[in-house]
């Protein structure tokens, strides 16, 4: 697949755009389930206390971030499709919400390049529950707004497209979960999203000052019921023969 020059500078600036809101991401966007946990356990049948994980993706801002709420824990400057790690050195890696801005015919062979036998590769990524009434309606405006069409799942989504080159056998596997918070901290989430990253300011207040009100009909208390499906893909490296 091919991308013409304005493509890859619009990718380019989404993917930066986070480095401004590293704390407004951080303090609002969702977590994960220890469902989603539990079933990453399940389906490498190893658990994941005691193995050499990896997360790949946090960006420059959000390293900065993470850094700050998490002082004990290691962060190593790199690219997803070059990672800095020696071969056979991680019994886990994982791109949470991040394997998209990769380039997955450099960065599938440099997953199973630094993967031990038997290790896995979990890519998974929160989205929106679209058969729940509300967030369906939330989801067609913000469609109108950019003129897409959200309803449709993204494409990084499907095995095939996340490996095209066929080398991983992902397995998919979908957790539910929700989460009650306050309508502030549920617009601040939507804000921090690279789509609206890239607008102008007004344009986007403008969107939220809309969209505050239509969230308020359906939770008049302002508490705000968000609902997931976390979409999970696995694959394990080949053992040694």
């Amino acid at each position: 697949m091919t991308t013409s020059r304005d493509d890859q500078v619009t990718h380019a600036a989404r993917a930066h755009s986070f480095n401004a809101v590293a704390a407004q991401y951080a303090d609002h966007r969702p977590t994960y389930p220890p469902a989603l946990f539990d079933a990453i356990e399940e389906l490498t049948g190893r658990p994941l206390a005691g193995s050499q994980a990896v997360d790949v993706g946090a960006g420059t801002g959000m390293a900065a971030e993470f850094r700050h709420r998490l002082p004990g824990s290691p962060v190593v400057r790199g690219d997803g499709n070059a990672l800095p790690l020696a071969d056979r050195t991680a019994d886990l890696i994982t791109y949470a919400q991040s394997w998209h801005w990769t380039d997955p015919a450099r960065s599938v062979p440099e997953a199973l390049r630094v993967l031990r036998p038997g290790g896995a590769l979990a890519l998974w990524w929160n989205t929106s529950a679209l058969d729940v009434p509300w967030i369906a309606e939330a989801t067609a405006r913000a469609g109108r707004h950019f003129g897409q069409d959200f309803s449709r799942a993204r494409p990084g989504f499907d095995p095939s497209v996340a490996d095209p080159s066929g080398r991983l056998d992902l397995r998919r596997h979908t957790v539910r979960w929700s989460r009650h918070v306050p309508v502030d901290t549920h617009l601040a989430n939507i804000g921090s999203h690279s789509l609206f990253l890239v607008q102008s300011s007004h344009r986007t207040a403008a969107y939220l000052a809309e969209e505050r009100r239509h969230v308020l009909e359906v939770f008049p208390d302002g508490v705000v019921e968000e609902t997931y499906d976390v979409v999970l893909l696995l694959a394990s490296a080949p053992r040694a023969a």
